[in-house]
């Protein structure tokens, strides 16, 4: 009885060990995974000045759409949390959207080889992103699953590991046509 108890408790501890290193691995590969959505993102941060300083010539009356895209550029370099970071990353889509669809009733804009070429930078930098954005929500989808489940589930509210959050488009943003007025 006394061997059973024993292997009953080695049982529990090498159990334990296993499902907490599991959730350590799963939550550096979610950091890691982030870490690589922010090195985009900070590529697009480097990249808006450029463009919005292509466009600035041709848009003198669309101030406001380049006052928001340098606010929220500001936003995103300044956020910490991921959930912040997230909600600023939409409403900057958002915006280079609008910047974008702005840009197609400029032939002038659209023929000149700065703007040309910033587009292309912004378009690779915007597929990096979503790339970026599929691993992650990998990440956390697999951590999570840990996180949940039995009987990992238990190891993880004992040391405090927590679901991640997935970067999810705003409804209203990506899914919507955007609309521009002038």
């Amino acid at each position: 009885m006394l061997y059973i108890l024993i292997a009953l408790i080695c049982l529990l501890i090498v159990g334990s060990i296993f499902y907490y290193n599991t959730l350590v691995n799963k939550k550096n590969r979610m950091k890691e995974a982030w870490s690589g959505i922010d090195v985009y993102l900070k590529k697009r941060y480097e990249l808006i000045p450029n463009l919005i300083e292509t466009v600035k010539g041709y848009a003198n009356h669309e101030q406001k759409l380049m006052q928001d895209l340098v606010r929220l550029r500001n936003e995103g370099l300044q956020t910490q949390q991921n959930q912040e970071k997230i909600n600023a990353e939409n409403h900057l889509s958002e915006n280079i959207s609008r910047l974008m669809l702005f840009a197609e009733n400029y032939p002038d804009l659209k023929a000149n080889t700065n703007f040309q070429q910033l587009q292309t930078q912004l378009e690779s930098i915007e597929t990096e992103i979503e790339l970026s954005r599929r691993y992650y929500n990998g990440t956390v989808r697999e951590n999570n699953i840990q996180v949940q489940s039995f009987p990992s589930n238990l190891v993880a509210s004992i040391f405090g590991f927590e679901n991640g959050i997935f970067f999810e488009i705003n409804n209203s943003i990506e899914r919507d046509p955007v609309k521009v007025s002038f």
